[in-house]
């Protein structure tokens, strides 16, 4: 870290474990946004004239520690009207304490510290929009997208913990009083490079920033600068959360609708790369085996389904030729749903089975991306030519490999209930659309969604030659006759 008395403020803040995208240590400030609107642990007041003396004017500095950790430094200012004093504790970890008092003419006024101007690895448009003001006052967790804020606006206690976070990195305030506690939430516009081969070419986007602070008093509060990995996380202790929450960081991590899929889903991934291959790709590769070898008494279940809903269907039209000369709104038209039913019913058959794997394996493939789109430990991860597993294939190999995979299964998969001509269409349709979702996936998603197709392909290649695949290859031949004639 680097500090100046100029304000008693940060102005460089290196994570020596992450790098940005050219392999640099990461600079977690926002250097081109704190120019502009601020440093870390400049002080927010009010007044605004007051404000921007309070961070320009120059402070006595004494310090512990000689620059290492643990230690300690404080910047004090006085003059007839203010009298300033701010002081930050350093461990060894990605936690510091600060404490800012201010009192102007002798009285005790508000003054919070801010982390004013976004983060640093924020590059790109798209990186500023993925940011976020994120708090925590009870079980569940607020999470304020930038077009939902407006600079300025108050949250008053109480609550947890308040944090400027984007996909990968946070600075989290942790307030030791929280029933005092407020949040000051700050959004201004910036111009950035559109394409840094191109500076001169900008877009404007949005820089979030948070100050947070004591109502009653003297500010008291740890903040957290660093990376969301969950294991890290969980051991920085959070105070004044329910019984029932665990009380640490965790819930940093936006997991999703399908958390409780997602967040046992990473652990086993993280298990699997610390215990036994050290390469995020493999494990997500080894992951996705287990995964589709579990899954596959439902493919089998699926194809039981679909030949029992292909035997009872000359029966099925049977009853709906029966009804078809009664309107949508005519009341029979309900006995012949009952009939139907009943029919179904006897036979064993039921109208999702088929549709049960597809069902079930969506939650993985929506709780997969989540996890991956939260999970840091996958930035810059490297798996043969892919040297982030979190951003886009570069060559594009994954997303064609998606689509040539999900051709071969639908085109090796019976669908013994469909027409063929529609079947033709689906066989070519779907894999082209699901192509041009995954085209800017990230690599590792793709990677799952490709080698699970690929394993599918197999286990159909297998099935296909089985008593039940022939069965339900020739019900498929003997429709197609009947519908060529």
């Amino acid at each position: 870290m680097t500090l100046t008395n100029r304000g008693g403020q940060v102005k460089s803040w290196i994570l020596k474990h992450y790098d940005d995208d050219l392999g640099r240590p990461l600079e977690v400030v926002n250097t081109a946004a704190a120019q502009a609107y601020g440093y870390p642990l400049s002080l927010w007041t009010w007044d605004e004239a007051q404000r921007n003396k309070l961070n320009s004017v120059l402070y006595t500095v004494s310090s512990t520690g000689d620059g290492k950790t643990p230690g300690e430094i404080t910047f004090e200012y006085a003059d007839q009207n203010l009298a300033v004093r701010k002081t930050i504790h350093f461990e060894n970890s990605y936690v510091a304490h600060v404490e800012a008092t201010v009192l102007e003419k002798g009285n005790q006024i508000s003054a919070f510290p801010m982390w004013p101007a976004g983060l640093g690895d924020e590059n790109s448009a798209a990186v500023y929009a993925a940011s976020k003001i994120e708090y925590q006052g009870g079980s569940d967790v607020e999470r304020v997208t930038y077009k939902k804020v407006s600079s300025g606006n108050t949250v008053k206690g109480p609550f947890s913990w308040a944090a400027v976070s984007d996909q990968y990195f946070a600075a989290v305030f942790l307030p030791d009083d929280t029933k005092n506690a407020a949040l000051v939430m700050l959004r201004n516009a910036l111009d950035i490079p559109k394409d840094w081969r191109n500076p001169k070419e900008t877009v404007k986007v949005d820089v979030l920033g948070a100050a947070v602070g004591n109502l009653q008093g003297a500010t008291s509060e740890r903040l957290y600068v660093g990376p969301k990995i969950l294991k890290i996380l969980e051991t920085v202790p959070v105070t004044g959360l329910p019984a029932d929450v665990v009380p640490d960081l965790h819930q940093l991590i936006d997991f999703g609708w399908f958390g409780l899929i997602s967040r046992p889903l990473f652990v086993w991934l993280r298990w699997t790369y610390e215990h036994i291959v050290p390469n995020w790709g493999w494990a997500i590769a080894i992951q996705t085996l287990i995964i589709n070898l579990t899954l596959l008494p439902l493919r089998i279940s699926s194809m039981k389904s679909a030949l029992k809903m292909q035997k009872v269907q000359p029966q099925m039209n049977s009853i709906k030729d029966k009804y078809k000369k009664y309107t949508m709104r005519d009341p029979r038209r309900q006995e012949m749903n009952t009939e139907i039913a009943a029919l179904m019913k006897k036979e064993g058959v039921s109208p999702i089975g088929g549709c049960l794997p597809m069902l079930i394996q969506m939650p993985f493939l929506i709780a997969y991306y989540r996890m991956l789109g939260s999970a840091i430990d996958l930035r810059h991860a490297h798996w043969l030519w892919i040297k982030d597993l979190s951003s886009p294939d570069p060559l594009y190999i994954l997303p064609i490999a998606v689509i040539v995979t999900m051709l071969f299964t639908q085109r090796m998969t019976p669908q013994a209930g469909m027409d063929p001509s529609q079947q033709k269409m689906m066989n070519l349709m779907m894999p082209l659309m699901l192509g041009v979702i995954s085209w800017n996936l990230a690599a590792g998603l793709c990677l799952y969604w490709a080698e699970g197709q690929l394993i599918a392909i197999v286990q159909q290649f297998t099935m296909n030659r089985t008593q039940l695949g022939r069965e339900m290859r020739e019900m498929m031949e003997k429709r197609a006759r009947k519908k060529d004639k």
